[in-house]
């Protein structure tokens, strides 16, 4: 299969829960798969109104804000769940078209806006309908959601003491054991008695900050205090976490002030708030009900020229920030209280301020010039230097259809000779480029730019827009996807027809585009990108590959191959021919592979055979002569073999002959072996690695250690890491495990560009990668957005 692993792009449906203990949702209410996942997983989820879409802001700005918010949460390790309310069924975690829908519809005025009183209603009438704070609480807090992240709390209005008109926000919050982040209560409203209100129902009001300091909305001052104050997520996380110990049924409420860089700004929007408070209370408009808020903001967006959505914008990013990372913090509470110290798997990530009114880690910057980035319709941003990248990854980017035939009730059979069968068609996003730098992306720190970059080709047609806009939506940049010249050129696409049981039957892979790529332009965009690590797929063709490799042994830049498939294995060995009589005993010219058992074979088959003859070269024997194995080393391999029957393959099979024979082509080998678990092959030397050269075999361990004899003190190292154990029954998509390990390995090497020289290092990177593709093994996606709370 020329590739692997798909991310699948179904419209949300009702997805029962995986576990028979889980809640059973209304028939009506229908949980994204991603949501879904995550709630069983007791990963971290942020609860998002959709309110901001339907009301809140004009378009295209609410749009994009959803957009933009949902890629804030992901890139601090948690999974969004934007809800709304489709023809009357309440949706957890919406796809970008059905939030699209709902722009469209609340342009037209078909969406309500709907509260506690308008749910039940809206639903049995099937209606749109935009969730406010208060039907957002409920909605999550049925989901199981523990952190909701919002703009502004609604609250006691200014009059309310005679009028009685009080947000339903504030009961549902007492209602409802869900912590809300916002940036305080609307400074239209009357902040004093809002507070007293909360102090009633008993709900706690903490200040996310360094002072006790109630913010209001737009300000970060509302000459209010707060009982009390947290300045980190831990804190705030462990607030929720021994409420819900206790039972109690109330929720919590976490007032962030807006970022520093709009403080400035704030005193001339709340004159021009009290100006729209005045002019409503002339016109009649204050005794509206729930047409009073989206007037009030309205009328102060004009009267600041537009200032006061920008400052919008800026705090909803913000609370969206700070609820993933007490969404992360308390999803690894829970797990630590459930599984006992230390064995929490979240950390909380520190990532840097992202900039308001951006998506973070994603750009649209053009690298090879401006014709040469796919067109969307995301509105363009400024033409600036694009920003250098830590890792590139070069290869596939792609669509996969998938064709899933069910069993007809007659004959048992799932497909029919010479005609159509019923069952489900997905579309996907694949490529196995695409899919590594997805999984890297999510296990590297958050930035305000990714320091991954994904260099692919791309037609000019609808699945390069589709390819486009969902790299955008997950967070990744896309300054690195590259139009192909030929208008007429399609994007990789990949279709396949699957049997009933998931195995492939066949397909048809359109991948010229990917071999299009010229080595000249892929070599133009990593000197534009100056990277540390290169990572490229065998999609693309031997002379890309040979020009990349070449310009990156010439910057002293690491490279790491994935050879995609047997056949496709060997596009790395024209680049290592070319570069053997420029390469030393000490240094392999790629520094990193990683094929699995068949394609080392063919690799290894290939490089001996006449059309390369690679094993006769003087730098290849040079480089095993002072290797200097002999007996001892292969004494321990036999121990090793002997010890497990499961590892007798390593000698049986050839592995460690033909890994070996490799090293001087790559200087690590990380072999894939499926339920075998990983083998890692490497070479090294005394002056690079002094704790592997303090190293000796330890059969316990798996791990054989080689020492040369000759100056160089070169060193051969073994070692096998057994498969991480997973259920049987819990596996979901099994394409996808390989792309995921690779890319967590390249994100090790981002953080500690010298893992593998370190026996501790090397260990936590393969561990990691193993995790990470075990719980893709568990995902419908392409690369489990789970993974993220791996770090």
């Amino acid at each position: 299969m020329l590739l692997r692993a798909r991310r699948l792009l179904p419209l949300p449906r009702l997805h029962r829960p995986l576990s028979q203990h889980a809640p059973r949702f209304p028939p009506f209410v229908d949980i994204a798969r991603e949501v879904q996942d995550a709630l069983h997983a007791g990963a971290p989820v942020v609860a998002l109104e959709s309110t901001i879409i339907t009301h809140g802001m004009p378009y295209p700005t609410n749009l994009s804000t959803a957009l933009s918010v949902e890629g804030i949460v992901r890139a601090h390790g948690a999974i969004p769940a934007t809800i709304g309310i489709i023809e009357g069924r309440v949706k957890v975690g919406m796809e970008k078209q059905l939030l699209e829908r709902l722009v469209q519809a609340s342009q037209d005025g078909k969406v309500v806006k709907v509260s506690r009183r308008d749910v039940g209603p809206v639903i049995a009438l099937g209606k749109d309908g935009g969730t406010t704070c208060s039907a957002t609480l409920i909605f999550a807090a049925l989901a199981g959601i523990k952190v909701f992240a919002t703009g502004g709390l609604g609250g006691v209005h200014r009059g309310g003491e005679s009028s009685l008109d009080i947000s339903a926000d504030l009961h549902e919050l007492a209602r409802c054991p869900v912590g809300l982040v916002s940036a305080g209560v609307k400074s239209i409203l009357d902040i004093g008695r809002t507070l007293e209100y909360l102090e009633t129902l008993g709900v706690p009001v903490l200040t996310y900050g360094d002072t006790d300091d109630f913010p209001a909305f737009y300000s970060p001052t509302s000459g209010f205090k707060s009982s009390y104050s947290v300045n980190d997520p831990t804190s705030a996380a462990r607030i929720l976490h021994t409420q819900s110990l206790l039972s109690m049924p109330t929720g919590a409420l976490f007032a962030a002030p807006i970022p520093a860089a709009y403080h400035a700004a704030s005193s001339k929007i709340q004159a021009a708030v009290e100006q729209a408070v005045r002019e409503s209370e002339e016109n009649g408009m204050s005794t509206r009900g729930k047409e009073v808020t989206p007037w009030l903001l309205g009328r102060v967006g004009e009267l600041t020229g537009g200032g006061s959505l920008e400052s919008n914008v800026a705090l909803i990013e913000n609370t969206a920030k700070i609820g993933a990372q007490i969404a992360v913090a308390h999803s690894g509470l829970v797990k630590e209280q459930r599984d006992g110290p230390g064995t929490s798997t979240f950390r909380l990530p520190v990532p840097a301020q992202p900039k308001a009114s951006s998506s973070v880690s994603t750009t649209s910057l053009p690298l090879l010039g401006s014709s040469s980035v796919v067109n969307s319709t995301a509105p363009a941003p400024p033409h600036t230097t694009p920003t250098a990248a830590d890792l590139v990854v070069l290869g596939a980017a792609a669509i996969d259809i998938t064709a899933h035939p069910l069993p007809t009730a007659d004959t048992g059979a799932d497909l029919q000779a010479h005609s159509t069968s019923p069952g489900r068609v997905s579309l996907s996003l694949g490529g196995v480029a695409r899919n590594v730098a997805e999984a890297a992306y999510r296990l590297l720190p958050s930035t305000s730019v990714s320091p991954v970059t994904l260099v692919s080709p791309v037609g000019q047609d609808a699945f390069g827009r589709l390819l486009f806009d969902e790299l955008q939506r997950i967070g990744m940049r896309t300054d690195g996807l590259v139009h192909d010249a030929d208008p007429q050129q399609r994007t990789a696409v990949c279709n396949m027809v699957m049997d009933a049981r998931g195995g492939l039957v066949g397909g048809v892979a359109d991948m010229g585009v990917v071999e299009r790529l010229e080595g000249k332009r892929a070599v133009q965009a990593l000197a534009t990108l100056r990277p540390k690590v290169v990572a490229l797929d065998a999609n693309l063709k031997s002379e890309a590959i040979k020009e990349v490799v070449k310009w990156c042994r010439e910057h002293r830049v690491k490279t790491f191959f994935e050879p995609t498939s047997v056949t496709k294995s060997t596009a790395i060995l024209p680049a290592i021919a070319s570069s053997l009589s420029s390469s030393t005993v000490q240094e392999s010219p790629v520094t990193f592979a990683s094929p699995n058992l068949l394609e080392l074979k063919h690799l290894y088959q290939t490089a001996r055979s006449d059309a390369y003859d690679l094993t006769s070269h003087p730098s290849w024997w040079h480089t095993i002569d002072a290797f200097s194995l002999g007996s001892e080393f292969r004494t321990d391999l036999e121990h090793l073999a002997r010890r497990e029957q499961a590892l007798g393959f390593l000698v049986d099979g050839g592995v460690f002959q033909m890994a070996v024979n490799l090293l001087p082509f790559f200087q690590h080998l990380i072999i894939k072996c499926g339920e075998l678990g990983v083998i890692v092959v490497m070479r090294t030397n005394a002056a690079a690695s002094p704790i592997w050269a303090s190293e000796r075999s330890n059969i316990h361990t798996r791990s054989i250690v080689a020492h040369g004899g000759t100056s160089v003190r070169e060193i051969v190292v073994l070692k096998h890491f057994p498969a991480t154990s997973v259920d049987p029954a819990a596996i979901v998509n099994v394409t996808g495990a390989g792309d995921s390990l690779v890319g967590s390995i390249l994100a090790s090497l981002v953080r500690s560009p010298s893992a593998f020289e370190d026996t501790r290092t090397m260990d936590e990177a393969i561990d990691l990668a193993q995790r990470s593709a075990v719980m893709t093994l568990q995902s419908a996606n392409a690369v489990s957005p789970l993974i993220s709370g791996l770090v």
